[in-house]
């Protein structure tokens, strides 16, 4: 099983399974882990030069790639509660040659100025928060965003049945069904503008926006 635990300032759980974090990923995505993150991506509707911050970054393997899709004069910055996961990420960006600015934070209150990114992603995290944290967290979402700026929340929406084999028995996740999603960034004062199925397991996103002019 995943090893959470509880971290200062948070009261969601934390994965601090730095180590086999790449592995768990590539067993919920059948092997298409590359296929999913650019899955993401596209969803997120990246653009050269654009600022984006990765909330719950784990390992940085997406935000690694998001600096591709934004290009030189593009930034990436990714937070994660773990230090252990911004550890791995920082390793794995230097060995990649690509600069990627990794920080140890908590979406509930977001280590950077108001209207700073064109685009946050948050992927698999939702999950690990009690509805009191996913609120705040969206509010600080919404305040880091630039007006017109995108947000796209992904998270498992299926039952919260259990189920049986290896990934079940790695990592035991929850779920935030679609319309809770939904709701969250609404209640955040975003604009809800796709949401959907992923296409990969039971995985559904929302891609909103922050009003412009404000």
């Amino acid at each position: 099983m995943a090893n959470l635990h509880r971290t200062p300032g948070t009261t969601g759980s934390v994965l601090h399974w730095a180590a086999r974090y790449d592995l768990l990923v590539w067993l919920m995505t059948l092997g298409r882990e590359c296929a999913f993150r650019e899955k993401i991506l596209r969803l997120a509707r990246l653009q050269p030069g654009e600022s984006v911050l990765d909330v719950g970054c784990g390992t940085g393997t997406l935000a690694i790639a998001a600096k591709a899709h934004v290009g030189p004069t593009g930034a990436v910055y990714g937070i994660d509660a773990s230090p252990e996961m911004i550890a791995r990420a920082g390793k794995k960006a230097r060995k990649a040659e690509v600069e990627v600015v990794f920080k140890h934070g908590i979406v509930e209150a977001l280590p950077f100025p108001d209207a700073h990114f064109d685009v946050v992603l948050s992927t698999l995290m939702l999950h690990h928060l009690p509805r009191k944290a996913r609120e705040q967290g969206t509010r600080q979402i919404r305040r880091v965003l630039k007006p017109g700026g995108r947000v796209l929340a992904v998270d498992f929406g299926g039952s919260a049945r259990a189920k049986r084999g290896l990934l079940a028995r790695l990592h035991r996740h929850g779920h935030v069904k679609l319309p809770e999603i939904i709701a969250l960034l609404s209640e955040a004062g975003l604009n809800i503008v796709e949401s959907g199925a992923v296409g990969i397991r039971n995985l559904k996103f929302v891609l909103a926006t922050a009003p412009c002019g404000t």
